[in-house]
């Protein structure tokens, strides 16, 4: 795979990374032939911010409202058993940029870090503060070959709103945007956490969507590739009274009720974009994707209201875990409520997030590079393939795990495969190895590994060998202990 190399101005990466993505050059790609003759698609990137995937209408939540989205699913092609790359936010949303992997971006990153800490002769004591500005102002990401960027050569502009942990919207090749970066002062402010993940794009759908009309407006006539990431159902759960009186009065928990309002908060802001696209006779030649940044537990008897730890992180099997709830996800394309693509198709074929921007370039007709992770489904959601992976796997290196003493968790190695209807969990860090059959154990509470021998050791080999291809990179356990982690 051939990752990219950062230019003259090659900078370092923060021992705060939380597994950045794939960064990639225009390198060797996989020839097609060119549409450029046919109509382009708008392409909208719809993402949920710490969705579980079991909470919608469309996946059998009747205890939720989410009308807008079931819509969404009903017209078009619904993959149920969709998979992510990381279990928290911004590695998984960088994969959808990129098409590849956190862990193989991470590799080159640190390779470019030690470069350019010895051209430069950048002392000991500066090292940290090297790497720290490194990451909170995204240098590495915004070199990568993303999404936006290759859109641009057949004449797309592009918008960010939303989630957007990559400093500014610059970074990720966007010709419009929300989020616009933060000064060293900001840093200091009690908002600090809120200009890192977004700043002012954060305000797309808890506050308004009228950013993302401009930018419609002012483009109009152009083809277009919208980010629509609102930080919903994202904590804090503060859905307007409308929404939380719903659930109100429903047999559940109240830190269902507070969640579940958020979700229908994201749909109804999602509900009005669909009104505003119809409206400008803009829906029927528009791509919708959708997909999670990550899982979430909250079944409507689980109380976490008063357990910080658990309400704001998904639950124990949720969010940031090496559960299967963690990193699955449904994926949605619909086009034109199927005039365009087929509609009320509903398939379980695996899929990974990195196969979505591969995809969406070749629904445009761009070459797919060689290096990306994620494959075509084109084929697939027309119906002439059935799917594409018998399996889907991946790793949370570097990355963070639920720890009751540290509400960021820590720092963990582990790896998962999904196979049919197993899923096997490898905690490394923690020694421990579990398979869970998905058929009769959703939430993953009954390890039956000693039942069933022979799919254990298949997906603990598949495991193994990912291991091995991938790796942990050995200076992880040397940032550990640079923070305290490690001794």
């Amino acid at each position: 795979m051939k990752i990219c190399m950062i230019g003259k101005k090659i900078l370092g990466i923060s021992l705060l990374i939380i597994g950045i993505s794939a960064c990639s050059s225009p390198g060797t790609t996989k020839k097609k032939e060119d549409n450029s003759t046919h109509e382009l698609p708008n392409i909208i990137m719809l993402v949920g911010d710490d969705q579980g995937y079991p909470y919608f209408g469309f996946m059998g939540a009747d205890y939720l409202q989410t009308p807008n989205m079931d819509s969404l699913a009903a017209n078009g092609v619904l993959f149920t058993d969709g998979y992510v790359s990381d279990n928290h936010c911004r590695p998984s949303l960088q994969t959808l940029l990129t098409g590849t992997l956190p862990i193989d971006f991470q590799k080159e990153a640190f390779a470019l870090m030690d470069k350019e800490i010895k051209e430069k002769k950048i002392p000991a004591e500066s090292v940290q503060a090297f790497q720290e500005d490194f990451d909170k102002k995204a240098y590495a990401f915004a070199q990568a070959n993303t999404l936006p960027k290759m859109l641009a050569e057949k004449g797309y502009v592009s918008f960010q709103g939303g989630k957007w942990w990559e400093f500014n919207y610059q970074n990720g090749g966007f010709t419009h945007g929300m989020t616009k970066g933060w000064t060293e002062g900001e840093q200091k402010t009690k908002d600090w956490f809120i200009k890192h993940m977004g700043g002012d794009g954060m305000d797309l759908a808890r506050v308004t969507n009228q950013p993302a009309y401009d930018f419609l407006e002012e483009t109009k006539g152009r083809p277009f590739f919208m980010w629509f990431a609102p930080s919903l159902p994202h904590y804090p759960f503060d859905a307007p009274e409308k929404y939380y009186n719903l659930y109100k009065n429903k047999d559940m928990s109240e830190s269902a009720k507070q969640y579940y309002a958020n979700c229908t908060w994201f749909d109804d802001a999602w509900g009005e974009m669909v009104g505003y696209l119809k409206e400008k006779g803009l829906y029927d030649n528009t791509l919708i994707i959708y997909v999670n940044d990550n899982g979430w537990e909250q079944d409507p008897k689980q109380e976490y209201w008063n357990d910080p730890m658990r309400s704001h992180n998904g639950g124990d099997k949720g969010k940031s875990s090496i559960y299967d709830m963690s990193f699955r996800t449904p994926v949605i394309f619909t086009w034109g409520d199927g005039k365009k693509l087929a509609k009320g198709v509903r398939t379980n074929a695996l899929i990974h997030s990195a196969d979505i921007p591969a995809t969406v370039l070749d629904y445009v007709g761009l070459d797919i590079p060689e290096y990306y992770y994620g494959r075509s489904f084109k084929d697939v959601i027309e119906g002439e393939k059935e799917g594409l992976r018998d399996f889907v796997q991946g790793n949370v290196i570097s990355t963070r795990s639920r720890d009751p003493k540290e509400v960021m968790g820590r720092h963990v190695e582990g790896y998962w495969v999904r196979k049919d209807n197993w899923f096997l969990r490898w905690h490394v860090t923690d020694n421990e190895v579990e398979l869970f059959d998905l058929n009769n154990d959703l939430r993953n509470d009954h390890d039956v590994s000693d039942k069933h021998p022979e799919a254990f050791q298949e997906l603990k080999k598949l495991a193994e060998d990912y291991k091995i291809k991938k790796g942990m990179d050995p200076r992880i356990s040397y940032y550990r202990r640079l923070t305290g982690e490690e001794k």
